[in-house]
């Protein structure tokens, strides 16, 4: 059978399951869009090639299968790397497709060449630059191997435009055998045996749970953990969409803007069982006095991540759901309940706290995870309202919580938002933003209502980039430089520029309710302004100097440990 280079990149991600491909056409890349006409496969249209990452990130974090992102060679292909890099620090398997100049023209500085696979080459897994259409079917085989296997991660395959148009004689991809790449999913058994003693003897463990428990989707393993390890549970800002937040032995995201429950208990305990947790340097701040006490157990798919931030006693190479797997059944009934009552009374002392006098992002955050029961998949762009929304919103239910975690990309949200309510089209999706990071993405509204998703933007509006305004508040003095905008838009006449759309603004404490009832039950895409002081600072803080042994708490106490 005889079939186009086109046809066989289609072919593809039909065999992978692939229902949606986030993109905008180009030049480069006419053939597979004539290509696309043939396939039941969805192509959404998005209004900037970044957000085309962004969205198959969305997608690909909530559901089981890889998300896909296609762009033009030159330009369109560049506006993706900052996607590319954001799945990368998250973790996200992603495929991200490109279109390149003719294979005759590589090299001559033909109109919209660039060396993407050059530009991206420490932010992907893996690239490749396809020179002959047979090598099609293979590349993608073992592309969607790598991105979802592993550390999972993104795929770059560029592909020159006269590669899309000639024909081959098909033949089926084999199973992926890579040289050199053969990740280990399964814990040492006698480090498994190990690690309960040291488990056993501890006394004052705790059980640190990052982002690669959410990959691991070992959810009711935690769950098994949790029943039979009755020690505290604290989680970075990845690992709160891994677990229930309600639980009661759950204190919290730790570090920078950690509770100062879980930085307390970082200081105090003599173990940390860390699953999937990274100790980045938000969660850390400075790793010389970071758990100085304690003995580091880390689990980790990747080796790469043992030892890198800080000294690990103990380092196992394992898939989260795997470990839970061997050390669930020899673990016996294990009950820490003074340690547990020791950190409940700082908790009682010094809880997430916020001003009820006057509206502020905290309350109606609050009030949100009420009204939603904490089962609402919520999205965040970057500032302060996403460290609010990670202190604020209790999910009640795991695989929940989609923010850029790693890169820290302003932008991210709405377009993620997409992709989350394209792979779960009955859920309830929100998207918690500040005005200086929805003005980064907000033409990505109307690809929202040209695919009729009900998605819900919670705009907090200071006119103000008020997470450096805070940066500088404590590190410059109280010197601000360069963050007030001061020509915003009306958001509420601007989204309602758009048809079939619904925005309402809360201005009192007493509309907050009844605001978020409507903007829930409505089903149309909605904005909910809240105008916001630039007094607002995230609380606590953990101190520049002394790391995680210091907090400055609500109204600026300071809790030293």
């Amino acid at each position: 059978m005889k079939i186009t280079g086109a046809r066989a990149v289609i072919k593809a991600l039909e065999d992978n399951n692939i229902k949606y491909i986030y993109g905008y056409p180009g030049g480069a890349v006419t053939p597979l869009y004539d290509e696309l006409l043939n396939t039941d496969i969805e192509h959404i249209l998005v209004r900037e090639e970044q957000s085309a990452a962004h969205a198959a990130s969305g997608h690909s974090r909530t559901s089981d299968t890889v998300g896909v992102c296609l762009a033009t060679s030159g330009p369109g292909a560049t506006n993706l790397v900052t996607g590319i890099a954001t799945a990368f620090m998250d973790s996200v398997p992603l495929i991200a497709i490109t279109g390149q100049v003719s294979t005759s023209m590589v090299g001559t500085d033909a109109f919209q060449e660039v060396d993407i696979t050059g530009i991206t080459l420490p932010i992907v897994k893996h690239s490749y630059l396809v020179k002959d259409a047979s090598e099609i079917p293979q590349i993608f085989a073992n592309a969607f191997h790598i991105a979802n296997t592993g550390r999972k991660g993104p795929v770059l395959i560029d592909i020159p435009k006269d590669i899309q148009l000639t024909s081959f004689e098909y033949v089926e991809p084999t199973k992926p055998k890579l040289m050199g790449y053969n990740p280990n999913y399964y814990p040492n058994i006698k480090q498994v045996a190990r690690i309960k003693k040291i488990l056993e003897k501890s006394k004052k463990p705790l059980l640190l749970i990052g982002g690669g428990a959410v990959y691991s989707k070992c959810f009711k393993e935690l769950e098994e953990l949790f029943e039979k390890v009755n020690a505290p549970i604290l989680t970075t800002l990845m690992g709160k969409s891994a677990i229930n937040n309600n639980l009661e032995n759950y204190f919290g995201m730790l570090g920078l803007h950690g509770t100062a429950a879980s930085n307390y208990a970082i200081n105090q305990c003599d173990l940390i069982l860390s699953l999937g947790a990274r100790f980045d340097d938000r969660a850390t701040m400075l790793t010389d006095n970071f758990a100085k006490n304690a003995t580091i157990v880390h689990v980790d798919i990747d080796p790469a991540e043992l030892g890198k931030n800080i000294t690990t006693h103990y380092p196992v190479v394992s898939d989260i759901k795997n470990f839970l797997d061997e050390f669930n059944p020899i673990i016996e009934k294990l009950d820490y309940s003074n340690w547990i009552n020791d950190i409940k009374k700082l908790d009682e002392k010094y809880p997430m706290k916020y001003n009820k006098e006057n509206i502020n992002p905290p309350m109606v955050i609050d009030r949100l995870c009420n009204l939603t029961k904490g089962e609402a998949y919520i999205c965040t762009e970057v500032g302060q309202h996403q460290m609010f929304a990670a202190q604020f919103y209790k999910f009640s239910k795991p695989d929940r919580f989609v923010t850029s975690g790693g890169l820290g990309t302003m932008g991210y949200g709405l377009p993620a938002a997409i992709g989350v309510a394209k792979a779960n089209p009955d859920a309830t999706v929100i998207n918690i933003c500040g005005d200086g990071s929805l003005q980064m993405n907000f033409a990505e509204i109307a690809t929202a209502l040209e695919q009729n998703l009900p998605i819900k933007l919670f705009l907090f509006n200071n006119s103000s980039l008020n997470l450096v305004r805070q940066l500088q508040y404590f590190g410059s003095n109280k010197r601000y430089s360069g963050i007030e905008f001061t020509c915003n838009p009306d958001f509420c006449k601007l989204v309602k520029s758009y048809p079939n759309t619904e925005a309402y603004r809360i201005d009192d404490i007493s509309q907050i309710d009844d605001v978020i009832n409507k903007a829930l039950n409505n089903g149309k895409f909605t904005l909910v302004e809240v105008n916001t002081q630039t007094t607002e600072i995230v609380y606590p803080v953990a101190s520049a100097r002394l790391g995680v042994k210091k907090l400055d708490y609500f109204d600026g106490e300071e809790i030293l440990y």
